[in-house]
């Protein structure tokens, strides 16, 4: 199998290859955490476009969202607001047997808010104090926490943000916000180095993810993902179905039309009767019409065929044939024919 193009990209078949892999692994790390009752948390931050969500999509894509679950807070309310900064995000850490994905975290007072204006001066100093001892304090309580930022270049989110322009499906992600952060790269930078100066803690560490490419950074962090808990496989072997039951003899289903059906656009089912009804009525008449012009159009040909056939037939001839196969004339008295035996010899019939 190739694995990678011209460009040094993962190749569409690999990569689909490699996730499935991950994904599997990903199911025997969902049941390792739900039997023995461990908690993790983790963070994923970065600029705007660096990938985060398209990463969590696929880490969550064949789990079960009761043992993962994904938390993404939008503003904070006004009552949000008066409360100590982290105890919006405390009712969402993780019971025993859970793992959380944060889509954004409280790192957004080390980013966002700092850069926009939407905290103080001394909110924002404030919050690189405590929050090394808020993740310390998560630690000793039993909380895995693992830490990603998604870090993607200025050309490469400009294309990316170009693309959601252009994309009707992915118009909702622009917001205002984008068009300021697009202005502020380098405000943005700083800020991230005064984050990891102050949050990159023994406990804690940030791991780095090269986002310029979305597909290899999906399978890179969730490789890595994976290396960081230890886990063994615990699935249950597959069990083989018992046979099913046999209906019940004086069960009759109710009759079908009197259901409400969604209209099958894209097929064809119970639901239908009429669509069925109609198409079968449209392809009879149409049957019908195609009978009565093969019917006209033999009428109008029948006179011709014989000669057409004679012609072709005089036109094409068997290779070896040099004349049309005269009549037999009939057999003349006299002289009896005489025809060879089975051992070789001339018999005369009489």
């Amino acid at each position: 199998m190739k694995r990678y193009n011209e460009s040094g990209n993962t190749t569409r078949k690999y990569y689909e290859t490699q996730l499935r892999e991950l994904q599997e692994e990903l199911v025997k790390l969902q049941e390792w955490i739900r039997r023995e009752g461990l908690q993790v948390v983790v963070l994923f931050e970065g600029r705007d476009a660096a990938g985060k969500g398209g990463t969590i999509k696929r880490i969550v894509q064949r789990l079960n969202p009761r043992v993962v679950k994904v938390v993404a807070l939008g503003v904070p309310t006004e009552r949000e607001k008066g409360q100590w900064y982290f105890q919006r995000y405390v009712p969402y850490l993780p019971t025993k047997g859970e793992m959380v994905l944060f889509d954004r975290s409280w790192y957004n007072r080390a980013g966002v808010e700092r850069v926009m204006g939407f905290c103080t001066d001394d909110e924002y100093r404030e919050f690189l104090k405590s929050c090394p001892e808020f993740e310390r304090l998560l630690v000793r309580s039993g909380i895995i926490l693992i830490k990603y930022w998604f870090s993607v270049s200025a050309e490469e989110q400009e294309r990316r943000f170009g693309n959601r322009m252009r994309d009707v499906r992915k118009r909702w992600k622009i917001s205002p916000m984008d068009e300021e952060a697009r202005q502020r790269w380098v405000e943005y930078s700083k800020a991230k180095d005064a984050m990891l100066t102050y949050t990159d803690i023994p406990e804690a560490r940030w791991h780095m993810v090269n986002a310029d490419v979305k597909k290899h950074a999906r399978l890179n962090c969730i490789r890595h993902l994976l290396s960081l808990i230890p886990y063994d496989d615990v699935l249950p072997p597959p069990a083989e179905l018992p046979p099913r039951k046999k209906a019940v003899d004086d069960y009759e289903r109710p009759p079908l039309e009197q259901l409400e059906w969604v209209p099958e656009v894209y097929g064809r089912g119970p639901g239908n009767e009429e669509e069925i009804r109609r198409l079968l009525e449209k392809r009879q008449g149409i049957s019908e019409q195609l009978a009565e012009l093969n019917d006209e159009i033999e009428g109008a040909l029948l006179p011709t065929i014989p000669a057409v056939a004679a012609d072709e037939k005089k036109a094409v001839r068997p290779a070896g044939s040099t004349a049309e196969k005269k009549p037999a004339r009939p057999a003349k008295k006299g002289k009896p024919k005489s025809s060879p035996s089975s051992d070789g010899k001339v018999q005369s019939k009489g």
